[in-house]
């Protein structure tokens, strides 16, 4: 699945609300919808917080199951992840809990893969959890500290990738900051494959760092609501548009 990654992934609303972006997808019937377009945009994976009845981030089976059941079949051949973040249940025993149900899940529901931050208690048990479930984990690695606990620890099963995320920093900072976190990881011998990506101010200028390093990268409407000179834009499948433009304009220098 990793090989699939190539440049883009799509991360559809994250802890966002569609106050904050009309485009913003909630319901099953909308993440679809806007995993299909960013797929046709450029997108090679998608990435969604799934949410409850009361339209707040979920953890529980049934939420992740019809969120990932209704992508699935709207794009039948693109993974589909899930977050993991310990601000939705609020404490690691709960999550740890609400995740293990996802072994219960029927093919279709059941998430490829799922983000693991590891500057969050409990991430160790979380992989294990994962993996009986058949589900692949990426690890959030936020920070310096995270690279240097990632590279001392042997996850329960091998990580689909590593994502460096930095977030909402200025571009030439994002850039030396990711730059000494990704040679940390090399140091320690970590051999998953990368993929950087920022928030906010730093989401464009790490695109292009990312096709300047040949990584992969993701962008979309949790990272950013705005495209690379700060203009408005429609939805996740523009964003798309523009990181690919973005990435492979800096891959070619």
């Amino acid at each position: 699945m990793a090989d699939q990654i190539r440049r883009i992934k799509a991360c559809l609303n994250g802890q966002r609300d569609p106050a904050e972006h009309p485009a913003v997808p909630v319901t099953p019937a909308e993440l679809a919808a806007a995993a299909a377009a960013a797929v046709a945009a450029g997108a090679e994976a998608v990435h969604l917080h799934p949410r409850g009845g009361d339209r707040r981030e979920s953890l529980r089976a049934a939420d992740v199951g019809a969120a990932v059941a209704a992508v699935r079949a709207a794009c039948p051949q693109t993974p589909v992840g899930v977050t993991t973040g310990l601000w939705v249940t609020g404490d690691p025993r709960t999550r740890r809990d609400e995740v293990t149900a996802w072994a219960g899940l029927g093919q279709e529901q059941r998430p490829d893969f799922a983000s693991v931050n590891i500057g969050e208690a409990g991430w160790e048990v979380l992989v294990e959890t994962l993996a009986d479930a058949g589900i692949s984990a990426e690890a959030g690695v936020w920070s310096m500290a995270d690279a240097e606990t990632l590279g001392e620890t042997e996850p329960a099963s091998p990580w689909l990738r590593i994502m460096v995320e930095l977030m909402d920093v200025t571009g030439a900072e994002a850039a030396r900051q990711a730059g000494e976190i990704l040679e940390q990881l090399d140091l320690a011998y970590v051999t998953a494959p990368i993929l950087l990506h920022g928030a906010d101010r730093s989401c464009w200028p790490l695109i292009t760092e990312a096709g300047r390093r040949g990584l992969a990268t993701r962008v979309g409407l949790e990272d950013v609501l705005v495209g690379p000179a700060g203009e408005p834009v429609a939805d996740n499948a523009e964003l798309v548009r523009l990181a690919v433009a973005a990435w492979d304009a800096a891959a070619v220098r």
